[in-house]
């Protein structure tokens, strides 16, 4: 008679609390680490939008520190930089300078100063031109979804003669990382340069260096936690 070969019941169970235990150690960091890929490829993809549209709009407006020659208000100022920009965009919702039509979070939805819009991707962004030092804000996870909390789903960008810019750009690669680590307004930055996100794991930052969670260091020439 041949002889079946199995596991035990008890074997079965051992396995399994093994399968269990590794799972409990590997899933958050692999969690984080498809965390950090998408909100890198979500900031470089805006990025690139903001700077294609930024171009045709040029093309067809001119420069943009000319746009606002014949603008008064705020209010004006922002919708023309907003409309000239979403021309170019893929748009799913457009509220204009109009307040409390939830394209962004309560600080922008509620000001009229600002022009919003939240695009077919779902990424939203508000922009009000030189009314606010030709600053651009956006939520990669759109008004809905997210903590719209700086360096993880919100990030910040500049018309400059260079284009749009991530805010921080020109600046020293030490206040970059201090800025990181307090998750200002240089994330932005950060991920265009660097192409990833590990300032989320910065635990302590000193001179032009940072140290992460994992007790590597970070320098500019090694821009990495891992």
């Amino acid at each position: 008679m041949k002889k079946i070969f199995a596991f035990t019941l008890a074997e079965t169970l051992i396995v399994m609390g093994v399968i269990g235990i590794v799972s409990a150690l590997t899933l958050p960091n692999l969690n984080s680490l498809t965390g950090d890929k998408e909100r890198v490829a979500k900031v470089k993809k805006i990025y690139q939008n903001l700077n294609d549209a930024l171009g045709r709009a040029e093309a067809v407006y001119g420069p943009y520190e000319q746009w606002f020659i014949n603008d008064t208000t705020d209010q004006a100022k922002a919708k023309r930089v907003g409309e000239r920009l979403v021309e170019f965009m893929k748009v799913s919702k457009d509220c204009s300078t109009t307040t409390n039509q939830k394209c962004m979070n309560n600080n922008y939805d509620t000001n009229d100063k600002f022009y919003k819009v939240i695009l077919a991707d779902g990424t939203s962004f508000a922009t009000a031109g030189p009314v606010n030092a030709n600053q651009i804000f956006v939520d990669i996870d759109g008004p809905a979804k997210g903590s719209g909390s700086s360096g993880k789903d919100f990030f910040v960008f500049i018309f400059s003669d260079d284009g749009v810019i991530p805010s921080g750009y020109k600046d020293s690669f030490a206040d970059l990382i201090q800025d990181c680590l307090g998750l200002g307004k240089y994330p932005s930055t950060w991920i265009i340069k660097y192409d990833n996100a590990d300032y989320l794991q910065f635990q302590s930052v000193s001179g032009s260096t940072a140290t992460c969670k994992n007790g590597n260091t970070v320098t500019e020439a090694n821009p990495r936690c891992k």
